[in-house]
């Protein structure tokens, strides 16, 4: 059975909360010793200790936002990136020679289907006329 990307994920969420859970149940004391002085270091270096509450929540809510956002988009795309990137790694050091046909099959192809529908192909009209699209006539 093959997981995907989104099951390694949940996966691998799951057992660090499982893990933060543990961690918190064996040494309570210290745990939270580390934690209060990871969130001190965190306003000292972000300089929150001299902001209001309603600016700390502010800028505490933005950069929270950010790093989901950018949490989510990592989780999503570089997957299918990575094995972009492994396909090319492995065409550049094999050199299969069908793989290189078939891109190149594929490339005229989308070229020949450009060619087809710009400017200078298609008549009467031009590559970004359509509707509410004003475009000049040859």
């Amino acid at each position: 059975m093959i997981l995907d990307s989104a099951s390694v994920s949940t996966i691998v969420l799951l057992l660090a909360a499982s893990l933060l859970i543990l961690a918190t149940m064996l040494y309570p004391s210290s745990l939270l010793r580390w934690l209060q002085r990871k969130r001190y270091q965190y306003e000292v270096t972000f300089s929150l200790y001299m902001l209001t509450g309603t600016e700390k929540f502010i800028f505490n809510s933005v950069l929270f936002l950010l790093l989901s956002l950018f949490i989510i988009a990592a989780s999503l795309y570089l997957p299918e990136h990575i094995v972009l990137i492994a396909n090319r790694m492995f065409y550049y050091f094999s050199g299969d020679e069908q793989t290189l046909t078939t891109a190149t099959a594929t490339a005229n192809k989308a070229a020949q289907q450009v060619l087809s529908t710009s400017l200078l192909g298609r008549q009467g009209g031009g590559a970004l006329a359509g509707p509410g699209r004003a475009y000049m006539e040859v």
